[in-house]
């Protein structure tokens, strides 16, 4: 099955009809955007758009599943017919991978006929709701952990691609590491990882897991020493590796006293310059609250592949503009605003962010320190070249560090920068 069909069957019913009316060759401009941000959260973090203009370069209906289509009845030979020639011919525009948003951000902008337009918005909000809602709560851990690295270890708790996806989100937040290797294997991610409990139970006692582990690895290892006592595990951990052990890990009990307990520990033993890496079921509340702890490195990971309570960035794809005339969905709390938007980001001279400025159908007027957000993905069709993981990831910081510092707590309150949204007249 191709990527096609990785979409809602509504989606097809609507291109049937517009091919049948007329209609679906009307110019039309479909855009992105959050009504609102989830519960807590004072920024959005833009994910995922790297991996969607791929999807996108990809989408096409190979003649096996339109016959598929044709059969079931959820298309008629007109629209079979339609499908088998599919490309995506139009434009792309939006904010940059790693840009922050806001409620009413419009952080992407799809441009061409409505049939073409039309059967691409289950496949964008798929991705984009994934990976926004990770990357906001891999950035909110990230700043949380005050610059000590976070790895990313949540493979186990999701999905297999959903694992992979949620992988290059964290990266792109801040995350130094991930435990999955697809991911190091796609997008060039750093990958880290040494051993579970299940190693140390496999032999006779914990020493011999760890000798068995050194050897193999050398003493640039991680050894992890809950598995039995911790204190004794750290003993026996120093007895075989040497004051020379990288880190040891902690995996479980109050993280907070057996962090200071295992430092003093370690100290004593003469293994000062090994580092304490915990991990079990960290969020960026309880990174938070190990700020003042002797703790080097965390490990996050169901966590942050489910978004930290916001699963999905609960973005959608709405109509705002047929043949250049403004349209408006008028629905109570739906509402929308007509007309393609053209976003910029205001600045102080210190470079702090004050507003977004969103105009609908025309540009905002240009002053000093004023941030064009809006940049092409693809021009009539055609991919344009996008930056690299590494360079979205220095985006994102810059953009973390030009926001008000109150847009940085982890606590419930107003979005961190305002968003002045400007109808078309």
């Amino acid at each position: 099955m191709t990527i096609a069909l990785l979409t809602d069957h509504y989606e097809l019913t609507m291109l049937r009809a517009a091919l049948q009316d007329g209609t679906a060759d009307r110019r039309c401009v479909f855009e992105v955007f959050a009504r609102r941000l989830p519960t807590g959260r004072r920024y959005g973090v833009v994910a995922g758009t790297g991996r969607l203009m791929d999807l996108v370069r990809d989408f096409r209906f190979p003649e096996e599943e339109v016959a598929h289509l044709r059969e079931r009845g959820v298309v008629d030979d007109e629209t079979a017919a339609w499908l088998s020639s599919y490309r995506f011919r139009g434009d792309i525009d939006g904010y940059a991978e790693g840009e922050l948003y806001f409620p009413g951000s419009p952080i992407l902008t799809v441009s061409g006929t409505f049939a073409e337009c039309v059967i691409l918005e289950t496949l964008v909000l798929s991705v984009l709701n994934h990976d926004c809602a990770i990357a906001a709560a891999a950035a909110r851990m990230v700043t949380a952990a005050r610059g000590r690295p976070v790895i990313e270890m949540g493979s186990r708790r999701t999905h297999e691609e959903a694992a992979v996806a949620s992988a290059r989100a964290s990266y792109l937040a801040g995350f130094e590491y991930t435990s999955n290797l697809a991911a190091g294997y796609r997008y060039g991610i750093p990958t880290a990882g040494t051993a579970a409990h299940a190693f140390t139970l496999l032999h006779d006692d914990e020493p011999a897991a760890f000798a068995s582990q050194v050897a193999a690895l050398g003493k640039q290892t991680t050894l992890l020493v809950d598995t039995y006592d911790i204190s004794q595990g750290i003993r026996n951990a120093i007895a075989v590796a040497g004051p020379e052990l990288r880190a040891i890990r902690l995996d479980s009990g109050d993280l907070s006293v057996l962090a200071q307990q295992s430092r003093e520990l370690l100290n004593s033993l003469g293994a000062t310059d090994t580092k304490i890496i915990v991990s079990g079921d960290l969020d960026e509340h309880a990174i938070a609250a190990l700020a003042a702890e002797p703790v080097d490195m965390y490990g996050a990971g169901t966590a942050v592949v489910v978004g930290s309570g916001a699963p999905t960035a609960g973005l959608v794809y709405k109509l705002v503009e047929v043949e250049g005339r403004p349209v408006v969905k008028r629905s109570e709390n739906k509402a929308t605003v007509g007309g393609r938007k053209t976003a910029i980001r205001r600045h102080k001279p210190t470079g702090t962010a004050i507003e977004e400025i969103v105009v609908s159908q025309g540009v905002p007027d240009h002053r000093l320190g004023d941030r064009l957000l809006q940049h092409s993905y693809v021009v009539a069709g055609e991919p344009v070249a996008l930056p690299t993981l590494e360079e979205s990831r220095a985006h994102l910081r810059a953009c973390l560090i030009s926001i008000p510092w109150e847009g940085l707590k982890l606590s419930a309150g107003d979005p961190a920068v305002p968003v002045t949204v400007v109808p078309a007249v």
